[in-house]
């Protein structure tokens, strides 16, 4: 039984889900749902508001979804379309460099995001206790005789 791949899928599921319980955090708490929405407003989100909300929960809670990993699919598919919104209203104009404003750092944790949603939380999660080898995403491989 092959664990290597199901521990990559745990490391990166920690090391993406803190980034995003942080930013989700701060959105709650240091800023609060009005500041954000006026943000978001100031750079030409739609419905500033709803965007607001969406944006502080999905990170907050689908980054707690994947440290957990607990509906690891749908919270990739959440998280990265967040990514997406701010890949387009945010930084895609920005060019590549994060340095100056740009899109780098939303594209790969965007992409992480549909890579987990694509493969699933993996065995060392809450999924797999729940729904077993259907949500694991490393099936074993076992060598075949030529």
């Amino acid at each position: 039984m092959l664990a290597l791949p199901d521990a990559g899928l745990l490391l990166g599921r920690l090391a993406v889900g803190v980034v995003f319980v942080a930013h989700g955090w701060q959105k709650l708490t240091d800023e609060g749902h009005a500041a954000v929405a006026r943000s978001f407003d100031h750079l030409g989100i739609p419905l500033p508001g709803l965007a607001a909300v969406y944006g502080t929960w999905v990170e907050l809670l689908g980054g707690i979804a994947l440290i957990a990993g607990v509906l690891v699919p749908l919270a990739g598919v959440l998280i990265a379309l967040d990514m997406a919104g701010a890949f387009w209203y945010v930084h895609m104009d920005k060019g590549l460099f994060s340095q100056e404003g740009g899109y780098e750092y939303v594209l790969v944790l965007g992409v992480v995001c549909l890579l987990f949603a694509f493969t699933g939380a993996g065995r060392f999660s809450v999924d797999s206790l729940l729904w077993g080898r259907r949500r694991d995403a490393a099936p074993d491989r076992q060598s075949v005789p030529a």
